[in-house]
C-alpha cells in the first residue's frame, strides 16, 4: 500500500543562533500508509509534539520535508493551507481551546472556514458529533456548560468535521478516568473503521497503544528509536526502559513468566494473546 505521509531527513531547532538553541528533531525518515492507525511514544521531551506539528505545516522544518500524498506540504502557500485540512490535529486538552457560544457553532468552525455550504456544514457536524459520542442534546448548549470529557470530544468533533484524510491525537485520553478513557478510545476506533482515515496517536500509555496501533514510532532525543509493529518494539523491553518508557502490564507479566522458567512469549501484548497462552499452558499441564 502507499504512503500517505511521508518525513523526509526531518530537522528541527529551536532558538537557532541564541544560548536556547536545541535540536528537538534530528533527521528523521518514516512514512505512514493510507488508513494506518500508527501510535508514537517515547519519553517527555523526545520530539513527539514537535514532530506531530510539522505533519500539518505549523512548525516548519529547519532543514528535510513532509510529503502528503507524494507532494511537499511546503510546495507553495496554497498546497500548505491544504495539509491543515487534510491533515487534522487534535491537541493534548484540546477543551482549552472550544470559544464559540455553542457547541454546534464550535465543531462547526472548521468545516465553515472551508467555504462549505450551510446543509454540508449541518451534515458534518451531526456526523462529526456522533462519531466523537457528543449527545446531541447539547448542540444547542454552552461548551462551557458541559463537563470536562464532553468539552474533549466536542473538541474531537470539530476536528474531525473537517474530514481529514490524516488525524493526529496528542495524549487523548490524559487526565480522563478509565471509563472515560476506554470509552474514548472506543470512539477513536470506530471512527477509523467507518471512516478508513490514517491515524497517529501520541501517549504515554502503552496499553493503549499496544490496543490501538498497528505499528509504533518510538522517540528517544529527538531521533528514531524504533519503528515496528507492537510485537516487534515490546519484545525490546530492556531497551524500551533504559530509555524511560514501560511496557504494557501484559508484557511485564509474560516477562516475568518467561524468566521463572515458563514457555511463554516474553513480547505479549494483549488480553487476547495472553488468554491462549495462559490456555494451552493449563491444558498441557
Amino acid at each position: 500500500m502507499a504512503a500517505i505521509i511521508e518525513v523526509r531527513d526531518l530537522c528541527h531547532t529551536y532558538s537557532v543562533g541564541t544560548p536556547f538553541e536545541h535540536d528537538a528533531i534530528k533527521h528523521m525518515d518514516f512514512a505512514v500508509e493510507k488508513g494506518e492507525f500508527l501510535g508514537v511514544i517515547g519519553h517527555t521531551g523526545s520530539g513527539k509534539s514537535t514532530l506531530i506539528q510539522h505533519l500539518n505545516g505549523l512548525l516548519k522544518p529547519t532543514c528535510g520535508d513532509v510529503l502528503l500524498g507524494g507532494e511537499s506540504i511546503w510546495k507553495d502557500k496554497q498546497t500548505t493551507r491544504r495539509a491543515r485540512f487534510r491533515v487534522g490535529l487534535v491537541f493534548q486538552y484540546p477543551e482549552y481551546q472550544l470559544f464559540e457560544d455553542t457547541v454546534f457553532r464550535d465543531i462547526a468552525f472548521g468545516p465553515k472556514n472551508m467555504g462549505l455550504s450551510e446543509p454540508e456544514i449541518k451534515e458534518r457536524v451531526l456526523r462529526a458529533a456522533d462519531f466523537a459520542g457528543v449527545n446531541p442534546a447539547s448542540l444547542d448548549k454552552s461548551p462551557f456548560d458541559l463537563s470536562g470529557g464532553q468539552k474533549r470530544r466536542v473538541a474531537i468533533a470539530g476536528v474531525i468535521a473537517m474530514e481529514p484524510e490524516i488525524v493526529v491525537f496528542d495524549e487523548p485520553t490524559a487526565g480522563l478516568d478509565p471509563a472515560a478513557r476506554s470509552s474514548l478510545l472506543e470512539n477513536i476506533g470506530a471512527y477509523q473503521k467507518a471512516t478508513g482515515a490514517t491515524v497517529l496517536m501520541v501517549s504515554h500509555s502503552m496499553d493503549d497503544v499496544a490496543m490501538m496501533a498497528d505499528r509504533l514510532l518510538v522517540l528517544n532525543e529527538g531521533q528514531i528509536e524504533m519503528l515496528g509493529t507492537p510485537a516487534q518494539v515490546f519484545e525490546n523491553a530492556e531497551r524500551l526502559q533504559q530509555i524511560g518508557l514501560t511496557v504494557p502490564q501484559v508484557t511485564s507479566l509474560f516477562l516475568r513468566l518467561h524468566e521463572l522458567g515458563l514457555p511463554v512469549d516474553p513480547a505479549t501484548y494483549t488480553v487476547e494473546g495472553a488468554l491462549k497462552q495462559l490456555l494451552r499452558l493449563k491444558g498441557g499441564a
